[in-house]
């Protein structure tokens, strides 16, 4: 609460965010990989894939990013609103915003004296600006998801780019996809403090359900 309001909303990118993104990167080219027909497909149907994996993936990456800079501001804006709220307020009133400003575990731990402290150190801080505004990490950030999504389809679609033949070329996609679906969900376990290896075996059946689901959906 002692922060600057309009400074960015949080780091760059979390590793929430990041395994997030990949995640979301995967399952969508996957659905456009997986509904390749090995027996029949040439390589004008291997060329329409590929376009559309790369276009579809390119266009969330930017709606990804867009969101990311909108949730930013909300966050910021929220920050600038209660800042004034509580310089506005009363002690008790004031302290009560404090309190539903902060994680509820953190708030419960506080005494009237401490949030009493923190009150008083807020309604010395500068007056907030009129509004929230993006920053560099902002568009950092944006930007660094809006690669994470693009990017991730890059290393499912390769090997249809190397190996000429369908059957393999499928194969080598699907090993790389099932691999980085595992270390998606290993690294979700180590940020978790589950066990690794449970999750990136979760991640991979997650994925596949998902593809699925998409794939059966029209995705």
């Amino acid at each position: 609460m002692t922060e600057n309001p309009n400074r960015p909303s949080k780091r760059v990118l979390d590793p929430i965010d990041r395994v997030s993104e990949v995640l979301f990167g995967l399952i969508m080219v996957l659905t456009f990989t997986g509904s390749l027909s090995v027996a029949e497909a040439g390589r004008d149907d291997v060329r329409v894939m590929l376009v559309g994996a790369l276009g579809c993936n390119l266009a969330w990456g930017i709606i990804d990013a867009v969101l990311y800079l909108m949730g930013g501001l909300a966050e910021k804006g929220r920050r600038i609103a209660t800042l004034r709220a509580v310089r506005n307020a009363g002690p008790e009133q004031a302290q009560r915003l404090i309190a539903d400003a902060l994680p509820p575990l953190v708030a419960s731990v506080l005494t009237p004296a401490e949030l009493e402290t923190m009150r008083l150190r807020l309604t010395q801080l500068p007056e907030p600006p009129g509004r929230a505004g993006v920053a560099k990490d902002d568009w950092l950030g944006a930007l660094g998801v809006f690669l994470l999504v693009f990017l991730s389809t890059l290393p499912v679609a390769v090997p249809f780019l190397l190996i000429p033949h369908v059957q393999p070329a499928m194969r080598v996609s699907n090993a790389v996809a099932v691999v980085l679906l595992f270390l998606t969900g290993w690294t979700f376990g180590r940020i978790t403090g589950r066990r690794p290896w449970a999750v990136g075996v979760s991640m991979v059946v997650l994925g596949c359900a998902l593809v699925a689901m998409t794939m059966a959906l029209g995705g």
